[in-house]
């Protein structure tokens, strides 16, 4: 059986950065991830067979959007 989870970010602003923070994070991605980048959908979806592996996963990927999201910030301090 696959469970699967998704993640959206449906405010406009948080679209623009999550956007940038996904095609950084694309080459990284599993292949039981798929991420949609449109004007009006930013998403990540996961999927696996394991509960545990599923949230391994979206542990993981959320810690890379966590720093990802800091460098923006801190790149914006500099400016």
């Amino acid at each position: 059986m696959k469970i699967t989870g998704t993640i959206e970010f449906p405010d406009p602003e948080s679209r623009e950065s999550a956007a940038r923070i996904l095609q950084a994070l694309a080459p990284d991605n599993l292949r039981s991830m798929e991420s949609e980048i449109s004007e009006d959908r930013v998403a990540v979806r996961f999927q696996s067979e394991k509960i545990g592996s599923l949230l391994a996963t979206v542990d993981d990927f959320l810690m890379n959007v966590k720093i990802g999201e800091g460098v923006g910030e801190a790149l914006k301090k500099e400016k």
